[in-house]
């Protein structure tokens, strides 16, 4: 009997054993996880530069470097990582969100939100720092945030970014890069919150439409969007498409294409469409942090599927949700 007992007692020490280290190492994988929130690819040089909204202090966005999407390092071996910074050559105090990067000629812009405005900073370098020669916000008449720059094939540049007015709005206006200011007289909201999907009861706010990124193929214009409050499990993504960057737009049948129900993941949403080395597209995008805490969201990378439809000459674009990529830092 005192023999059972005794191996009693080393079973259940070795199973304690055996949970204690599956959940070090399940922690040590949750902290090799990069936490970007609002996430971003730049593609240049063979490599991919991802930032985000990230938490910390100072303020500001830090950039990480990779050659396959699930590897990455602090960008150029700068262990501070930051590439903007707040203080005295950046517009803003609080709020530092949602940057994208983007290359005109030889120099390197980063649009962003901070205290609520959208700002623009610029670099001749990927690396930074970015910075501001005037210190302000593109347009100081309201308040501004979620900016994607789009380049048209004519040279001309549209900031479609969010406004608001009881809620969150897409807007779109064309934009004058040298001054860095939007063409007031060409600001038009690209449409309303119309879908079930894009206003759930699983989170009780204000109408959300926000993250906007835009791609034109083969003349057509491709509006990807997130619905929904952030902290909403159900915070999703879909598109919109038109034949002009101001619209109208036609919202996909599909939609979301992105959503707990597809990738298996609360609150996803709020990236960006990129073309990867292997000349297929990607959108990045956060999610909440687990099941039942939101902060910190953690960055994912889901490869889309695009299936020309025929008859309305548009692309049926879905992800392929068997091939997530979870980014890690090495």
């Amino acid at each position: 009997m005192k023999a059972s007992i005794e191996l009693l007692l080393v079973f259940i020490i070795l199973v304690c054993v055996s949970c204690n280290t599956t959940k070090e190492n399940k922690i040590s994988i949750q902290q090799n996880e990069i936490a970007f929130a609002d996430p971003t690819i730049f593609v240049e040089n063979n490599r991919y530069y991802l930032t985000g909204t990230r938490n910390g202090i100072p303020q500001g966005f830090s950039m990480l470097e990779s050659t396959d999407l699930k590897e990455w390092k602090t960008a150029n071996g700068d262990t501070l990582q930051l590439v903007l910074r707040e203080g005295a050559s950046a517009f803003g105090e609080r709020g530092f969100w949602a940057p994208q990067v983007f290359k005109e000629g030889s120099k390197y812009y980063m649009t962003y939100t901070a205290s609520e405005h959208t700002a623009l900073a610029s670099s001749n370098s990927i690396y930074g720092p970015f910075q501001q020669e005037e210190v302000r916000p593109i347009d100081e008449s309201a308040k501004n945030i979620d900016s994607f720059l789009f380049k048209d094939s004519d040279g001309k540049y549209y900031l479609y970014h969010v406004r608001f007015n009881k809620g969150n709005y897409l807007w779109v206006a064309e934009f004058d890069l040298p001054n860095g200011r939007i063409k007031a007289e060409t600001l038009k909201k690209c449409f309303d919150n119309t879908e079930p999907w894009e206003a759930t009861p699983n989170y009780k706010s204000a109408p959300v439409m926000e993250g906007p990124t835009v791609v034109k193929m083969d003349g057509v214009y491709y509006l990807f969007y997130s619905a929904n409050h952030f902290k909403n499990i159900d915070y999703a993504v879909g598109y919109a498409t038109s034949r002009s960057p101001y619209g109208p737009w036609e919202k996909y049948a599909g939609n979301p294409i992105i959503h707990r129900s597809i990738v298996n993941e609360n609150g996803s949403g709020h990236g960006d469409l990129f073309k990867g080395l292997n000349d297929r597209y990607y959108y990045v995008y956060h999610v909440h942090n687990s099941d039942s805490v939101v902060q910190p969201r953690k960055t994912r990378i889901v490869p889309l599927i695009m299936k020309k439809n025929p008859e309305r000459g548009i692309y049926d674009i879905s992800v392929d949700q068997l091939n997530i990529i979870t980014p890690r830092t090495n």
